[in-house]
């Protein structure tokens, strides 16, 4: 059994289209469906049913694809004791990283990863926290930082940090200095114009689930999916909107806005590590975990 024939089966299965695959591989997909047709002939049976939607893995192939993970990842952290011997990790780690902590993560991770891994690569996208759950799921992402992570058994998850969530607004013209303004309660943000996310980002739902505990619905101006958008449209007056303090002091320009503090009650949202419970991480996954926990754990705590 060819590994790379194997490779391209898991991929497209978990993926669940020849098309997506290819594009996952950077291989050209007639050369994809090529390899996992001959992958089919050697073992005499039909891995997937294919059709105008995508391809869906046949019993056979079902059960193939869980030993092709195993066999995968036991390959991978063959070639990563191999390298422990010449004395580095090595492999790819995809990591996900959510729009208002990308900004502060990113470029620490980067370092310290080339740093201590010279050996290994490390590729970090931004999303959506539900949208990298997926990811992880279907091996697109190894290790994701997901904000009020739903449990799943296709996920670990472990906590990470907490943060508190504040109203933030344009700030005044003219006022050259942080007033420190006071804080607001919950009830009185259900009277503002918010700028905010669409669902089922886990802010958003997280809001809206706090406001119906206190019998208020949210007051929506826009609905932006990404925090630079959403600051430049609350600069601009089209709005409030509710975000963690690290992703207004880490935007492109905190002095044009304040940040109120919310309270009765405040509103704090969880941030998880998850990795997918269907490929135990490897080595050089868990050395990234580790990384990330270092670098968070060294952030400045907002006041």
């Amino acid at each position: 059994m060819d590994l790379k024939q194997l490779e391209y089966f898991v991929r497209v299965a978990e993926l669940g289209s020849f098309t997506r695959a290819s594009i996952a591989l950077d291989v050209a997909q007639p050369a994809l469906s090529r390899q996992v047709r001959l992958l089919e002939v050697e073992l005499r049976q039909n891995l997937l049913t294919r059709n105008g939607r995508g391809a869906i893995p046949t019993e056979a192939g079902r059960l193939l694809l869980a030993h092709g993970r195993g066999i995968l990842h036991q390959v991978e952290r063959a070639r990563e004791e191999l390298g422990r011997v010449r004395g580095a990790l090595a492999g790819r780690v995809a990591v996900g990283l959510p729009s208002s902590l990308a900004r502060v993560l990113t470029v620490p991770l980067t370092r310290a990863f080339r740093q201590q891994m010279p050996d290994a690569s490390i590729s970090i996208s931004e999303g959506l926290s539900v949208a990298m759950q997926e990811s992880l799921v279907n091996g697109r992402l190894d290790i994701a930082v997901l904000y009020n992570a739903q449990p799943s058994t296709d996920i670990d998850i472990s906590p990470l940090l907490e943060e508190d969530l504040a109203l933030v607004q344009a700030r005044p013209p003219g006022l050259q200095e942080d007033p420190s303004p006071g804080p607001i309660s919950l009830k009185a943000v259900a009277e503002l114009p918010l700028v905010i996310p669409s669902r089922p980002n886990a802010i958003r739902m997280h809001v809206e689930s706090e406001l119906a505990n206190i019998g208020c619905r949210l007051k929506i101006a826009l609905e932006i999916d990404g925090v630079s958008a959403i600051l430049d449209l609350v600069a601009d007056g089209a709005g409030c909107a509710v975000l963690s303090r690290n992703a207004v002091a880490n935007s492109v320009r905190p002095s044009a806005f304040t940040v109120r503090k919310i309270r009765d009650p405040a509103l704090r949202t969880k941030v998880s590590l998850a990795t997918s419970s269907l490929r135990p991480a490897t080595l050089t996954q868990q050395a990234t975990l580790t990384l990330i926990r270092q670098i968070v754990d060294q952030l400045p705590k907002p006041d």
